[in-house]
């Protein structure tokens, strides 16, 4: 009896100790009171993010309000000013981020780590945009928008030349792609990329009296960033860095510190991007000449457009995400709405880069290896919602001039479609001009164009946003795929700007982890 007293007695003291007596606080505030602290500390520790929702929503709504005074020319571009400056400060801010995210990645990486990233992460690039292409031809099929729109020509004042000046094939634009791959000047490479046209040339014979004509080929370079060649030549030059050991240590660490500056910088420029997207919103709605003539004549058209963006990005990726991860893709949506918000704002998935790495690494805590590695070959690459579009459009403007498009032509349009995408530069309304390749594929005129110029503004924007959440699945989607080959990271990443960095490349990290095998294989040998 006396040992089960004292059982007992020592079960009390252990349940003491291990669930020590709680003091209960009355809490006599009202329901009401309750929900707005809950509200108002949600909105705290997002405060951010709930700017930038805010800014988008106050743009819009100073869009409109001020058109009702029918501002002159001046006015609406000073009112867009702050937008700008936001765009060229988001454009600075590319090239150092590109170069350094990619170069610190590859480093400490071992080739058969980088080549499963890359195998992964282009797998999943051309799955999705082929869907996406896919997705667009039927919804077009279906939806017939071309017959049910009313033939309205608008202006294209976005552009000073015609479109049908630069005569564009789909062979022209592969040798392209593959040029600007190997950009003969690196530091050209930052300000300008290459571009193949063609000029007929007729010539007269004396001899037989007769004209033939002759088509020659012109290579000139035009302005825009070449983010092929920078993306190739930063792999390059990353991987030999992770081949030299030691002596490349001094190398990858200046890198390593670019990089941290670059996302110091990145997080003082997003405390301006609320203030600068609500001008931009607003500056462009008030750029629309005529709100009602163009929701009556290209209607339609936006509505199959959106719906295609809308079904790629609410069912065709969740679904591939959870398929692989077995997770909520909302949840992970959810971390990338920063990013989705700032891609609406500016038009540009290159813009929006350094938000996209903000959200991946800091929200949702990826590994940094994968998102510098897939994100700056995904903004350049990875173009889902740009795919669909130019997959819509060529159908769209073929049924309104009364061209009927078989079975051979659409597949035509997907695959073209597809190449034209990945060659669109991530910069705004550039997939108007990769679609003159499509459109040249199935004989549909060049000048037709012009039809869809004045709603591309808003398309753009959605599907911008589209190509920004189809870079962040990609990452999110190889970084469980590679997670067991990874290994715990070998960057180690600070705010204590006194400490010293501590990384080491890939031909150290085989060695020592070549070394721990060898001494785990001593070990169980003993054993």
């Amino acid at each position: 009896f006396n040992m089960d007293e004292k059982h007992d007695q020592t079960l009390a003291m252990l349940n003491d100790e291990n669930h020590p007596q709680q003091t209960r606080t009355n809490d006599n505030r009202s329901p009401l009171a309750k929900c707005c602290t809950s509200f108002l500390g949600t909105l705290h520790n997002n405060l951010l993010l709930t700017l930038t929702i805010a800014g988008v929503f106050l743009g819009f709504l100073m869009g409109f309000l001020i058109r009702l005074s029918e501002p002159t020319s001046e006015t609406i571009m000073m009112l867009s000013f702050p937008g700008d400056i936001l765009m060229r400060m988001l454009k600075m801010l590319i090239l150092p981020l590109i170069t350094s995210s990619l170069i610190t990645g590859l480093a400490v990486l071992d080739p058969k780590s980088s080549g499963k990233l890359g195998l992964y992460a282009l797998t999943y690039y051309f799955c999705t945009t082929v869907l996406a292409a896919i997705l667009g031809i039927i919804l077009v099929s279906v939806i017939r928008p071309g017959e049910r729109a009313n033939r309205v020509e608008v202006r294209a004042e976005a552009f000073s030349s015609d479109p049908a000046a630069d005569q564009v094939t789909t062979l022209d634009a592969i040798f392209d792609l593959f040029r600007n791959m190997f950009a003969e000047n690196i530091i050209q490479a930052g300000l300008e990329q290459i571009k193949t046209t063609r000029e007929n040339l007729v010539v007269h014979n004396n001899a037989t009296n007769m004209t033939v004509t002759k088509v020659k080929f012109i290579t000139r370079y035009v302005a825009g960033t070449n983010f092929l060649g920078l993306i190739t030549f930063c792999c390059a030059f990353g991987i030999t860095i992770g081949t030299m050991g030691k002596r490349g240590e001094p190398m990858l660490h200046f890198f390593l510190i670019l990089n941290e500056i670059v996302m110091k910088l990145i997080k003082l420029v997003m405390w301006y991007s609320p203030f600068g997207i609500m001008f931009l919103v607003a500056g462009k709605i008030l750029e629309i000449e005529d709100l009602l003539q163009l929701a009556q004549s290209l209607g339609m058209y936006a509505f199959t457009v959106l719906l295609g963006l809308t079904i790629h990005a609410l069912i065709t990726l969740p679904l591939i995400f959870y398929g692989v991860t077995r997770q909520n893709p909302f949840k992970f949506y959810e971390g990338m709405l920063q990013a989705w918000l700032t891609g609406i704002g500016t038009g540009s998935s290159a813009a929006s880069l350094p938000v996209t790495f903000r959200c991946l690494e800091e929200t949702l805590k990826l590994d940094r290896r994968v998102t510098r590695f897939v994100l700056p070959i995904g903004a350049t690459v990875n173009m889902d919602g740009t795919a669909l579009y130019e997959a819509v459009a060529p159908v769209f403007l073929a049924q309104l001039i009364g061209i009927k498009l078989g079975i051979g032509q659409l597949i035509i349009v997907s695959l073209t479609a597809t190449v034209a995408s990945v060659g669109a530069a991530s910069i705004p309304s550039a997939g108007l001009v990769t679609m003159l390749l499509v459109m040249s594929a199935v004989n549909i005129p060049a000048k037709e164009i012009t039809i869809i110029f004045a709603i591309d503004w808003a398309l753009d924007r959605i599907r911008t946003s589209v190509n920004i959440l189809g870079d962040g699945i990609g990452a999110g989607v190889v970084n469980y795929l590679c997670r067991a080959e990874l290994g715990p990271p070998d960057i180690e990443d600070t705010e204590n700007i006194n400490s010293s960095v501590n990384a080491r490349t890939a031909s150290e990290i085989s060695s020592d982890r070549r070394v721990r095998s060898r001494d785990d294989f001593n070990e169980t040998s003993k054993l």
